[in-house]
């Protein structure tokens, strides 16, 4: 597209609008517009537009540029496209386009065929769904109370139970090169390395599209029908895309593109887990609601969601796989500031069988009633740990503090430990030593961490836990830190450590960290990481030997000051029987601390 085009639509834009449909923004002059900048971490908004001459800056990250810089940088798209979605939003005709490159030209027109492919797909899925093979799709479909109107406002569809039609179907549309990077065929490898038959990755499994921002299908998840296959083998119960051009995994929350516009009205917004949780409370009513796609959340999806309210409502299942992310959820979201609520609902339901089963005034009620995640996670503290011990109190304590310590307000911090105190009958002194002992941990850790992320005991622990799956070195990491989560939970790289020790080493292990900052972090523990030769691998072995000690050690001697704590208090209290108990402990401790 010409210069003379890129001007015009530049004068027509409304940069206020367009940027105002990423992020909130309020008026603060004549011609400034205010709002938290969606390219750096801040509380209070130093991200600045201005009306008349037509440009933004940041004063926090120095970021800067007209409406075109904003979207490309956001969007990650380059000029010619962000050019392409100013345009159209401000509905100018585009004309013919011209590249600046053919490499340019070949992945434009690559993204633009995948968008196209993946519509093809969604058409073919939604016509399977009303053939005579889908039968079984359409009576489970039903049975879930899914409406013939939610069907075609979702477009929910079916993939058959056959590797090649829509492979043959789309081939007289689209090239090879195009249908092998869609994700929606696989194919075998082969021994010499040559080019396989491509085969349909979604079969007997019911279809729901994943969408962009502006409503386009970039991806797919498919719910299985069976449990096993026809050889008696397991089925995964949803199969996902993998990650494209158009799509990457974390980046994207289900349903936004038909939620932003009443998140941004009511300035709230509810988080579920699945997309058929999301789909049953959109379409009774509740319409502010997003669901996580499968995947575990990230930084990018709070950044996304940041873009469109700062309130957010958790309902998570409530089985043990789902209370742990919504932990896992609140503590990302209490990091960004985010106000954060927690529902939980009667009978233990998950909010799909809820809607259906209670109503969906019930579920309003629910939202309206949800508990503040302070009270919440105290609440989860006490069920846990229901007795009245010292040891109980001292488990309660050390499942609070993580999430105390993440908060970024002091006035809040010190309300939720006097809070959490008061309910679990805790000395709030110990409290306010453990948290003041914990703000000293994080400036020694920025101090010794601003020239090197990692220090070298998280950097011999990351390289061995992205070695080979049967490499011992990285058999007894991964154990020993599932065994004592503890041990590393105050460590900068302890996100990305636990992300490796819980999973299975990714072909590029740079894929099992949770976002930017864990992948710098990752990628600068692995700059120097040495070649995985079977003698090296044994020195890598000796070496996670050697840390595990000094973490165990260290983890003694912070139990062994908390111990210290907990006897005054019961010496104060007279209570006998939990200074036999800590006395004992703490005999053992001072014996293992002695051996090191």
């Amino acid at each position: 597209m010409s210069d003379n085009f890129a001007q015009l639509v530049k004068q027509q834009a409304d940069i206020v609008r367009i940027i105002g449909d990423y992020i909130k923004l309020r008026k603060t002059g004549a011609q400034n517009y205010t709002g938290l900048c969606p390219f750096h971490k801040e509380k209070t908004g130093s991200f600045s537009v201005n009306a008349t001459h037509s440009y933004f800056y940041c004063f926090g990250c120095h970021e800067k540029g007209d409406v075109f810089t904003f979207v490309m940088k956001l969007e990650n798209i380059s000029f010619p496209e962000a050019l392409r979605v100013v345009a159209t939003k401000c509905g100018i005709p585009l004309p013919q386009r011209e590249f600046n490159s053919p490499d340019e030209a070949r992945d434009a027109g690559l993204r633009r065929s995948l968008i196209d492919i993946h519509e093809a797909a969604t058409q073919y899925f939604e016509a399977q769904l009303k053939s005579p093979g889908a039968a079984r799709a359409r009576e489970y479909l039903t049975g879930r109370g899914v409406s013939a109107e939610t069907i075609a406002r979702f477009r929910i569809g079916y993939a058959p139970d056959d590797f090649n039609d829509m492979r043959d179907r789309l081939k007289a549309h689209f090239n090879e090169e195009v249908m092998r990077a869609s994700g929606l065929f696989s194919s075998k490898e082969s021994e010499d390395g040559t080019a396989q038959p491509i085969y349909a990755r979604f079969r007997k499994r019911i279809t729901f599209p994943i969408a962009n921002e502006q409503g386009k299908t970039i991806a797919f998840t498919a719910r299985a029908l069976e449990e096993v296959d026809d050889k008696g083998r397991g089925v995964a119960k949803y199969l996902n895309s993998p990650e494209t051009p158009l799509y990457t995994k974390g980046q994207v929350l289900f349903n936004l593109d038909k939620a932003k516009a009443s998140i941004r009205q009511l300035n709230f917004a509810v988080l579920v887990e699945g997309q058929m949780d999301c789909i049953s409370v959109f379409m009774a009513g509740v319409q502010p609601v997003i669901a996580t796609s499968g995947t575990a959340f990230t930084e990018m999806q709070v950044r996304l969601l940041g873009r469109f309210t700062k309130n957010i409502v958790v309902n998570f299942d409530p089985d043990t796989a789902g209370i742990t992310a919504a932990e896992k959820a609140i503590s990302m979201l209490v990091e960004e500031d985010f106000e954060v609520k927690v529902m939980t609902l009667e009978g233990g339901l998950d909010p799909d069988r809820f809607v259906r089963e209670q109503g969906i005034q019930a579920y309003t009620d629910a939202i309206r009633t949800a508990k503040r995640y302070s009270d919440y996670l105290i609440d989860r503290a006490r069920e846990q740990f229901p007795t009245r011990s010292a040891d109980a109190k001292v488990k309660a304590l050390n499942f609070l503090l993580p999430h105390i310590r993440r908060m970024p307000n002091r006035i809040q911090r010190d309300e939720f430990a006097a809070d959490a105190a008061q309910k679990l009958g805790i000395d709030s002194a110990i409290l306010r030593q453990e948290l003041k002992q914990a703000a000293a941990q994080r400036v020694e850790s920025v101090r010794s961490h601003s020239g090197e992320p990692a220090s070298e005991i998280e950097r011999v622990l990351l390289r061995a836990l992205v070695l080979p799956e049967d490499d011992p070195a990285r058999i007894l990491a991964a154990e020993q830190l599932q065994l004592h989560p503890e041990w590393y939970d105050t460590l900068p790289a302890a996100t990305v450590l636990e992300s490796l020790a819980n999973a299975p080493a990714p072909a590029n292990p740079l894929d099992a960290a949770p976002d930017n900052q864990g992948r710098v972090l990752l990628a600068r523990a692995l700059e120097h990481a040495p070649d995985q030769t079977s003698s090296q691998s044994t020195s890598i072995f000796d070496q996670v030997e050697d840390v595990l000690h000094i973490l165990e050690r260290d983890w003694m001697g912070r139990r062994q000051r908390e111990i210290r704590s907990l006897i005054a208090e019961a010496d104060r209290r007279g209570d006998q029987d939990m200074l036999s108990k800590l006395n004992t402990e703490k005999v053992q401790i001072d014996n293992k601390l002695r051996e090191y």
